[in-house]
C-alpha cells in the first residue's frame, strides 16, 4: 500500500528476473578457526577474474546487499539456509559478470550517463520498472509527480529500506542500459545476407520422401572385429576434447534414515487420547491449542468447500454446535483432534477504502495515532472519506480514488487490515495497524453472507524419539566401525545387505542427490584422497545430516581438464568398437553395393529390409524406423531422385538412401525469413558474446574454502 509495498509488489517479478531470487549468507565457518593468517590477503581471497583478485570483504558486501533486498521484496525477516546458498551463487555471478565486461566496455568506450540516468528515473523516457512501480492502477497513467517527490524525499523523508531498495534498483537499471548497448552493438555487426535467406527457406520448404536401408552396428558382435590398447589409445588423442571434465568428486555412502518407529506412532496416539477431554473442557481453546498444539491456531475463516471432506460434512451437515470435539483421527504421520471453535454467517467478500498514514519513527507513531483518531472522529461526523484519503493517505496506489480498494475476498490483504473490513458493518469506520502503517478502514459494501466456521486442531506431529535416533545411530556405528577403508565399506555394505548410492559432487554442492544442508560432506570429499573414507570436521565418520546418518567413502577425484585415458578408458573403448563395426559394416555394404541399382535386391543380399520415410525435412527431428539420424537425413536431402546414395554412417548404423520424390514450396516470403534469422542471430548474440568474453577471462572460484 505505501510506497515500499508498492516497490514490493510491483517490482517483485522484475527484481526476480534481474537477480533470479536468488539470495543467500554469508557464513566463514570452519575458516575463521584456522588462525589470524586467514585474514591475510591471499587467505581472503576468494577467486581471481582475469588476474584480479576477489577479496572476502567485496563479495559479503554484495552478498548482504542482495539479502537485504530479498528480505524487503519477500516481507521476511530471516532466510533459510538453501536462500543464502542460492543469493552466493547469484552475487558471484554478478560479480564475475562486472570483472568480465568491465575492460571490454572500457575499451569500447560504452558508458551510462549522468544524463541518460536522470532519463530512466524521472526524465521523459521513463524505464519499464519506474514505469511500473508508478503506474496508477485505475488509469493506467504514470504518476510523474509521485515519482519526483518520491526522488525529492530520497535522503530524508523515505525509510532506510525504501532507499536502498530504490538504489539497488538504480543499479540495476544502469547495468541493463550498458548491456543493453554492448548487445547493440554487437548486433549492428551481424547481417543476414540474401544467400542466407535463399539457402534457408530452401532448407525450410524442401520436402523428401525416400526409401532406405539400415545395418545397425549393434548386428555385429565384439568378435568379429579387433581393437587393440594401441587404438584405444589413438582414439583417446584423436578425440580428446570429448573428455573435458569438470572439477568433480565421486562418492558412493549409505544412509541410515531416522523415521519414526512403530513406539513413537503408539506414543503419540496416547498423547493424543489423553488430551481429548481436557481439550473438550476448556473455553480457552486458542490459548489451548498454541500451548499444546504442533501446529498454532489458525484464525481464518472457512467455508465447507475449503475444508477436509470428513471435516465439512461433520460441520455442516450435521448441524454440528459450537465447541464439540471430532477425532482423534491420523493424517499422514500426524494425529490430529478437531474442534468446531466459531461459526457465524459473513459475507465472501466486502468493498472497502481506507486511509493509510506511515509510520517512520516511534515519534512518528504517537503523532499518527493522534491523526488516525481525529480522521476516525471527522468521518464519523459527517466529514468526506474520500477528500481526506486524498488530502493525508500515503498509499499512491487508492488516494487518487479516495481510498478506494474496490471488493476483495479474505487471503488479498494483509490480515489485521482483512478481519477489521470483513468485521466491520457497512459504514463502520475502525483504526487498524499493520506493517504499513495506521489504517483508517471503512467498509462500504458487504457480499453475500454464508456460513463460515474457525476450526481449533490440536496437531501431534510423529517424529522419532531420542530412542529411535539412538537405535538408528547406533546400526550406523556398527557399520562404520566395520568400514574403515574403500574394500572393508563394500564387504560392509554386502554383509550387511545395504543398498549404496553414488554421486558425483561439484566443489560448491550444498546437496547430495536427497541429502539437504550435505555440505560438510562435500567439504570431506574434497580434502580427502581417492579411497578414504570421508570424516567430519570432528573427526567422524558418521556424519549427523538432519534425519539422516551417513557413511562416505571418495571412489574417484577427477581434476580440471582433460580425463585421463585410465579414468575414461571404458567410455573409448565402447566408442572404438562402435567405430570398427561401422568400417565392418561399410565395407560389407560397398561390396554389395557394385554394379547393384535396386535397394530391394541390395536389401536382399544384405539380409535387411527397404523402409521409406515421408515429407521429411531439414527441420526434421528422427527418421520413422530409424530414430535420430541427422546424417540420414542430410544425405536424403542431398541425394538425387532415384539415385541410389553412397553408404552413410550415421548414429546407430550404415544407410543408404533412394529418393523417391521432392516437393518444395515456392510461396516463399522473404523479407519474413530475412528477419526472423536477424532475430535468431540477436539472441544467440545476447549470451554467446558474454560466454565468450568469460570463457577467456581465466576465472579462479575459491568459494569452496570459504563455505
Amino acid at each position: 500500500m505505501a510506497t515500499l509495498q508498492t516497490i514490493r509488489t510491483k517490482a517483485g517479478i522484475l527484481v526476480a528476473i534481474v537477480i533470479g531470487i536468488s539470495l543467500a549468507a554469508f557464513v566463514l565457518g570452519d575458516v575463521l578457526r584456522t588462525g589470524s593468517s586467514l585474514f591475510q590477503k591471499d587467505r581472503l581471497e576468494i577467486g581471481e577474474i582475469k588476474g584480479e583478485s576477489i577479496q572476502y570483504p567485496e563479495f559479503h558486501k554484495q552478498v548482504e546487499e542482495l539479502g537485504e533486498i530479498y528480505k524487503m521484496n519477500t516481507s521476511q525477516n530471516q532466510l533459510d539456509e538453501d536462500t543464502w546458498a542460492q543469493v552466493r551463487q547469484q552475487a558471484w555471478e554478478s560479480i564475475e559478470k562486472q570483472y568480465v565486461m568491465a575492460e571490454v566496455y572500457e575499451n569500447l568506450g560504452l558508458t551510462v550517463t549522468s544524463e541518460e540516468m536522470f532519463d530512466m528515473l524521472q526524465g521523459t523516457n521513463l524505464h519499464p520498472i519506474v514505469q511500473q512501480l508508478f503506474r496508477n492502477p485505475n488509469t493506467g497513467q504514470v504518476d510523474r509527480g509521485a515519482v519526483i517527490r518520491f526522488l525529492q524525499h530520497l535522503e530524508t523523508g523515505v525509510s532506510p529500506e525504501q532507499r536502498q531498495y530504490w538504489l539497488f534498483l538504480e543499479k540495476q537499471i544502469e547495468e541493463e542500459r550498458i548491456q543493453t548497448k554492448y548487445n547493440n552493438l554487437v548486433s549492428k555487426g551481424l547481417y543476414v545476407t540474401s544467400h542466407e535467406v535463399e539457402k534457408s527457406l530452401r532448407e525450410k520448404n524442401k520436402k523428401v520422401d525416400f526409401d532406405y536401408i539400415m545395418l545397425n552396428i549393434n548386428s555385429v558382435a565384439d568378435s568379429q572385429v579387433v581393437v587393440t590398447d594401441k587404438d584405444l589409445r589413438n582414439y583417446y588423442t584423436k578425440n580428446s576434447d570429448s573428455y573435458k571434465q569438470d572439477k568433480a568428486r565421486t562418492i558412493e555412502y549409505i544412509t541410515f534414515n531416522v523415521t519414526p518407529s512403530q513406539q513413537d506412532f503408539e506414543d503419540a496416539e496416547k498423547w493424543i487420547n489423553d488430551i481429548v477431554q481436557d481439550f473438550a473442557e476448556t473455553t480457552e481453546n486458542i490459548t489451548f491449542v498454541n500451548s499444546n498444539s504442533d501446529v498454532q491456531f489458525d484464525d481464518s475463516w472457512y467455508k465447507k468447500e475449503e475444508l477436509d471432506e470428513d471435516i465439512a460434512i461433520w460441520i455442516f451437515d450435521s448441524e454440528t454446535p459450537v465447541n464439540s470435539i471430532f477425532g482423534p483421527y491420523r493424517e499422514e504421520d500426524s494425529y490430529k483432534l478437531a474442534k468446531l471453535h466459531a461459526s457465524e454467517m459473513m459475507p465472501d467478500s466486502v468493498e472497502a477504502r481506507h486511509i493509510l498514514l506511515e509510520v517512520n519513527s516511534q515519534e512518528d507513531l504517537v503523532i499518527k495515532e493522534a491523526l488516525a483518531d481525529s480522521l476516525k472522529t471527522a468521518i464519523e461526523n459527517g466529514s468526506d472519506f474520500a477528500s481526506l484519503a486524498r488530502e493525508f493517505s500515503t498509499d499512491q496506489g487508492s488516494s487518487l480514488q479516495g481510498g478506494d480498494l474496490g471488493w476483495f475476498e479474505r487471503g488479498r490483504m494483509v490480515k489485521p487490515f482483512e478481519i477489521a473490513a470483513f468485521n466491520n458493518k457497512i459504514k463502520e469506520v475502525t483504526i487498524v495497524p499493520s506493517q504499513f502503517g495506521i489504517h483508517i478502514v471503512q467498509t462500504t459494501k458487504r457480499g453475500v453472507e454464508t456460513r463460515q466456521v474457525q476450526v481449533a486442531y490440536i496437531v501431534r506431529n510423529v517424529t522419532p524419539s531420542t530412542q529411535t535416533y539412538q537405535n538408528v545411530y547406533a546400526k550406523a556405528s556398527k557399520f562404520a566401525s566395520e568400514a574403515t577403508s574403500k574394500q572393508k565399506f563394500d564387504e560392509a555394505v554386502e554383509k550387511q545387505q545395504l543398498e549404496k548410492t553414488s554421486s558425483v559432487l561439484k566443489e560448491n554442492d550444498r546437496k547430495v542427490k536427497d541429502l539437504v544442508n550435505a555440505r560438510t560432506l562435500v567439504r570431506a570429499a574434497y580434502g580427502s584422497k581417492a579411497g578414504e573414507i570421508l570424516k567430519d570436521t570432528q573427526g567422524s565418520t558418521i556424519f549427523d545430516l538432519g534425519d539422516n546418518f551417513v557413511i562416505a567413502a571418495l571412489t574417484s577425484v577427477a581434476e580440471e581438464g582433460v580425463a585421463n585415458f585410465e579414468s575414461v578408458k571404458q567410455r573409448v573403448n565402447i566408442a572404438v568398437y562402435k567405430e570398427k563395426k561401422a568400417q565392418f559394416l561399410m565395407e560389407k555394404v560397398k561390396k554389395a553395393i557394385e554394379e547393384k541399382s535396386d535397394l530391394y535386391t541390395i536389401a536382399s543380399e544384405l539380409g535387411t529390409t527397404v523402409k521409406n520415410a515421408k515429407d521429411i525435412t531439414f527441420n526434421s527431428f528422427q527418421v520413422p524406423g530409424a530414430g535420430v539420424e541427422p546424417a540420414l537425413i542430410g544425405a536424403a536431402l542431398a541425394a538425387e531422385p532415384d539415385i541410389i546414395s553412397k553408404p552413410v554412417t550415421g548414429n546407430n548404423g550404415i544407410f543408404l538412401v533412394k529418393v523417391s520424390s521432392v516437393n518444395r514450396e515456392e510461396d516463399a516470403d522473404i523479407e519474413s525469413e530475412r528477419m526472423r534469422l536477424a532475430r535468431e542471430h540477436n539472441f544467440r548474440t545476447n549470451s554467446s558474446a558474454y560466454m565468450a568474453h568469460r570463457e577467456n577471462a581465466e576465472i579462479t572460484d575459491k568459494r569452496s574454502k570459504f563455505y
